[in-house]
């Protein structure tokens, strides 16, 4: 059971640390480097140099490697819903990249069309998912099960738009988004093959091989972003895969760093609109660490550390 898994991983790493090299040559050609906006911090607006859209390899890679490893995953229900929403996800995500480089700015896919592109995406997997599987959740310690019968399509929605979005805001600084999505996908890895689903472990083992190959060119000074590309696929995969596991809860656990990036940001646009001031020094959160004196790398760290609590927390959680 564990040598697929380790096998999966491992080619996904040697993959993405081939042909990354590959790709930033060819994204530099081309010019499709990042668009910086003009509210980012100072330090930040030099990364308009660095080629953008490397999630494309991370996204495509584990795909390509599970399919190969099982060709029989296009009859596993549950594994092409958690696929395809990675590379739906990410599909959405590189129009939105396609657009902002070519415009050279951070506007991208209109609000409402990437909303409406998300929202769409989530009723299909929802009800694909319906087809053999429960809209029960269970709430942990208690051993409760509540049965939400139409009220789960909701949750569903908020489980892919929230998740995607929220590790598209924490994707702001080398390395953070790679490293805090690598941690989080580490326990639905177990809870995968505590269930013997064995395709599913290896292909979030194949995910986050490439996860690892990407940060080895990500981390400070990064030499490629992943884009809404990478960022909105990272989320999509939680999201699907902690619907079809049963983890729902645990999820928000999980993805606590992601929970915390997007509350932040929430809470910052609701005092300016409604008090006129302001509760953090800047949002998304970790921007305000580096303006109280961290260096990026601190910060960076820092999220990790919290990630990999959440992480551990949350897969305590979806034991019991």
């Amino acid at each position: 059971m564990f040598i697929p898994c380790i096998s999966a991983f491992g080619i996904s790493l040697a993959i993405v640390l081939i042909t990354m090299p590959l790709l930033i040559r060819f994204l530099h050609k081309i010019n499709y480097n990042q668009a910086v906006s003009e509210y980012s911090l100072q330090q930040y607006k030099e990364k308009q140099k660095t080629p953008t859209m490397g999630g494309i390899l991370f996204v495509l890679t584990p795909v390509a490697v599970t399919l190969l490893m099982y060709p029989g995953t296009l009859g596993d229900l549950q594994v092409m819903i958690v696929m395809l929403a990675y590379v739906g996800y990410g599909l959405i995500g590189f129009l939105d990249d396609y657009i902002i480089v070519i415009r050279q700015d951070n506007e991208g896919l209109r609000p409402r069309t990437k909303f409406l592109l998300q929202l769409l995406l989530a009723v299909v997997f929802f009800l694909m998912y319906r087809q053999d599987a429960t809209t029960d959740i269970i709430i942990p310690f208690f051993e409760t099960v509540i049965p939400l019968g139409g009220v789960y399509m909701l949750l569903v929605f908020f489980m892919f738009t929230g998740t995607s979005n929220a590790v598209n805001l924490t994707d702001g600084m080398d390395g953070l988004a790679a490293g805090t999505s690598f941690l989080a996908f580490a326990p639905f890895v177990l809870f995968a093959l505590q269930q013997q689903k064995l395709v599913i472990a290896v292909f979030l083992m194949a995910v986050m091989g490439a996860l690892l190959g990407f940060l080895r060119y990500n981390v400070h000074p990064a030499k490629i972003f992943m884009g809404d590309t990478g960022s909105l696929a990272l989320g999509g995969a939680l999201a699907a895969v902690s619907m079809v596991l049963k983890q729902e809860i645990a999820l928000m656990v999980i993805g606590g760093v992601f929970v915390w990036e997007t509350l932040c940001v929430i809470i910052q646009i609701s005092s300016v609109k409604l008090r006129g001031k302001r509760v953090f020094r800047y949002t998304p959160i970790h921007y305000s660490f580096v303006i109280g004196g961290m260096r990026e790398t601190q910060v960076v760290l820092m999220f990790w550390i919290l990630g990999l609590i959440c992480t551990a927390a949350g897969f305590l959680i979806g034991v019991i």
